[in-house]
């Protein structure tokens, strides 16, 4: 997301900084995204346009807010941005990306049934993927670097 779509109060996550190691990241207090698998199938975003490193494909994610823990905010960054309620999933465990004083979580997790989308301004599809071609997308940067270790968590 380039500019917050929730009000800015004091503990928005929303805004850029920087790590330990001088790359620019969004989410102020970190940011969070769910990871979800069904049968070796993952759901993966695809960005809009109009959002940071928009036209990739990565998990619905953002910034977390500075009252949440990474999966609350992995949670409600899911149902803002394709619709997935909190309560449709269940969490089996977290990996962290540390950047050295910045970090993004990504949430690994189930559905607990039939999942229904509603894509907001921030998203231009929702697709399930083969494990196998998650790599041949185009992906955001973040999520490609991730991508081998977070596989090689889901075949574990």
């Amino acid at each position: 997301m380039l500019s917050g779509s929730r009000d800015h109060r004091a503990g928005s996550g929303d805004g850029w900084t920087r790590c330990g190691v001088g790359h620019r990241h969004w989410g102020r207090f970190g940011a969070a995204g769910l990871l979800l698998t069904s049968e070796g199938l993952i759901l993966l975003q695809l960005r809009s346009v109009d959002t940071h490193h928009g036209g990739t494909w990565s998990v619905p994610g953002g910034a977390r807010d500075a009252h949440e823990n990474a999966v609350t905010a992995a949670l409600r960054e899911a149902g803002e941005e394709v619709g997935i309620r909190a309560d449709a999933v269940r969490v089996g465990g977290t990996d962290v990306d540390d950047h050295g004083g910045w970090s993004y979580t990504t949430v690994l997790a189930r559905p607990r049934g039939q999942l229904t989308f509603r894509p907001n301004h921030e998203t231009d599809a929702v697709r399930w993927v083969t494990v196998d071609e998650v790599g041949d997308l185009a992906l955001h940067p973040g999520f490609r670097s991730s991508w081998p270790r977070l596989r090689d968590r889901l075949a574990g």
